[in-house]
């Protein structure tokens, strides 16, 4: 068996027991991996991740934001914060249904670039502010979804500086414990990006049912997490998840009708709402599993 083989199988183990699949020395450059060696893998989601940004400027540059462009670059940036926590919360379940330990190594990689839009979202917010200080501790202090914000904001720059090997050997086995937060943080910024957003929640229903799935999936028994019925009973789960939160969302934070809105799931004549949105995407596991399943068939043939 080839040593590739088996460091795979290894970082499989650790993932499956919620350890980083590796643990580079310091701070390793993104696009090398744990050889240091050009990852096309890790290059490839690096850009993915800037890609976001350089259109934002774009748009910046050219007056596409509208007259209030701090505003509308700070929203855009703590979405795609949000978007990339999620995502890197989704690697490991993506790495057991392929059978592929080697995407384990852009779960660091990938909530260090929501910890990079994160950051960039609050230093957008002071510059909303004058670059005031002063003002921004007081703003913070006084809106409920700006401190639950802040302190979803605090939690990732506490597990960015604690990401590295030192640490882990530093921390042992409170490593662990300290970076399961992570999921406690997720909520935290999916609340704020709701209270944010208002009346037009559909980014966050369908961020929380994805969610929903996320934590569903780390509840079952490590044999069930690449069962297809298992992984469609998730989808399911995650669509009626989204459905309901988003009807608590708005029957008690607005005076929108939230059974009316509950009810337009049923209805595609516009396209799949939010929460229908997410269900899909949770098929997406599914079809990967059974992808993975037919695959190894073929090759058994």
């Amino acid at each position: 068996m080839s040593a590739d083989t088996e460091a795979e199988k290894r970082a499989a183990r650790r993932a499956s027991r919620g350890v980083p699949a590796v643990a580079p020395k310091g701070w390793a450059m993104p696009w090398r991996d744990r050889g240091g060696r050009l990852s096309p893998l890790r290059i490839l989601t690096l850009a993915a991740m800037i890609l976001p940004l350089v259109l934002l400027i774009f748009d910046w540059a050219t007056d596409n934001l509208g007259p209030e462009a701090y505003e509308a670059a700070t929203h855009e940036t703590g979405r795609w914060a949000i978007r990339l926590l999620v995502g890197s919360l989704a690697v490991t379940p993506i790495g057991r249904v392929l059978g592929w330990p080697r995407l384990f190594q852009l779960r660091r990689m990938i909530g260090l670039g929501a910890l990079a839009w994160v950051l960039l979202h609050f230093l957008l917010y002071v510059g909303d502010q004058n670059w005031i200080l002063w003002r921004v501790a007081i703003e913070i202090g006084s809106r409920i979804y700006l401190i639950i914000g802040f302190v979803a904001l605090s939690g990732l720059v506490v597990l960015g500086w604690t990401s590295t090997d030192g640490w882990m050997k530093h921390l042992g086995r409170g490593w662990k414990r300290l970076h399961r937060i992570i999921f406690p943080i997720a909520l935290l910024a999916l609340l704020h990006a709701f209270i944010q957003s208002k009346a037009d929640v559909s980014q966050a229903v369908i961020l929380a049912g994805l969610l929903v799935w996320l934590l569903a999936w780390r509840a079952l028994p490590a044999r069930w997490q690449t069962s297809i019925p298992a992984l469609a009973l998730l989808s399911v789960a995650a669509l009626l998840g989204a459905v309901g939160i988003e009807f608590a969302w708005y029957a008690l934070a607005t005076n929108l009708p939230a059974s009316r809105i509950a009810a337009a799931n049923l209805d595609l004549a516009f396209g799949p709402r939010p929460a229908v949105l997410s269900g899909m995407i949770a098929a997406g596991f599914v079809v990967l599993a059974a992808l993975r399943r037919l695959a190894g068939r073929l090759r058994g043939a």
